[in-house]
């Protein structure tokens, strides 16, 4: 099996550090209510906070919704205060966890290294990294963006094996982008996930690769970036807490897979 896309488009949820259990359980029945009657619909994955993933699997449990995490713990157990580990997701419900997120990398203090360490544990599990990559705005201007990103990739998967089977989704997230109201252009989103993926060819040619973005999407632009063969999908923070808004990304996802007979 060559290295290709999944054909159906994805839209991830990242809730970050909102909604309490019983909003989160409730936000989680209206992301179910936006799935229900449709046969073409994308891959779509919520993210909520550690204190709310185990009521929220109760919810989503034999649904068309998956479960995620927003970050993991680099080790597989121990004394470590405060983190979670690989396989206390995995137990939680989970299918797919996010990997150096930009606010992780900013806030958190995640090198490269230890995205990597993260990248070695996860590949030995059945979760479904999402592995989150993106340059700053001096970068983009100095003409750097791409040999930035593609420095992450590289450091972030070295070392790391993955099988005929495996499933890599790396998130493209512009720095610039992120919660300022700003989106990159199609053209530089395109020319970038082209950029990623000729990159991974030369590390994997039989993984099942998607390349997502996540910078500011909204409903009202989030159809012309899925229309795009080369964007797998989105990562929709802040359109996400808006259940119209997500709403309207999981249509715009449904309108492009019809469209393009996927």
């Amino acid at each position: 099996m060559e290295q290709g896309s999944l054909s159906m488009k994805m839209i991830i949820g990242n809730w970050k550090m909102h909604l309490g259990i019983r909003e989160s359980v409730a936000y989680a029945r209206g992301v179910l209510h936006i799935t229900v009657g449709h046969d073409v619909l994308p891959e779509v994955v919520i993210c909520p906070s550690f204190t709310a993933l185990s009521e929220v699997r109760k919810v989503l449990v034999r649904t068309r919704v998956a479960l995620g995490a927003q970050t993991m713990g680099t080790e597989r157990f121990g004394a470590y205060t405060g983190d979670v580990s690989v396989a206390q997701l995995d137990d939680a419900g989970c299918g797919f966890v996010l990997i150096g997120h930009s606010e992780r990398r900013a806030m958190n203090g995640e090198t490269d290294a230890v995205v990597n360490t993260k990248m070695k544990l996860i590949a030995q599990t059945s979760l479904v990294p999402i592995l989150c990559v993106g340059e700053p705005k001096a970068a983009r201007d100095a003409g750097n963006a791409e040999a930035y990103v593609i420095g992450q990739i590289h450091e972030a998967l070295r070392g790391v094996t993955l099988s005929s089977s495996s499933r890599l989704i790396v998130a493209y997230e512009p720095l610039w982008a992120i919660g300022k109201g700003e989106a990159a252009t199609v053209a530089d989103v395109v020319a970038m996930h082209t950029a990623i993926r000729n990159a991974l060819k030369t590390l994997y040619k039989t993984i099942a690769l998607q390349v997502i973005y996540g910078g500011s999407v909204d409903g009202a632009h989030a159809y012309q970036l899925l229309r795009e063969q080369s964007i797998d999908g989105v990562l929709v923070g802040g359109a996400s807490l808006k259940i119209h808004e997500f709403e309207a990304i999981v249509n715009a996802g449904r309108e492009v897979m019809t469209a393009q007979n996927i």
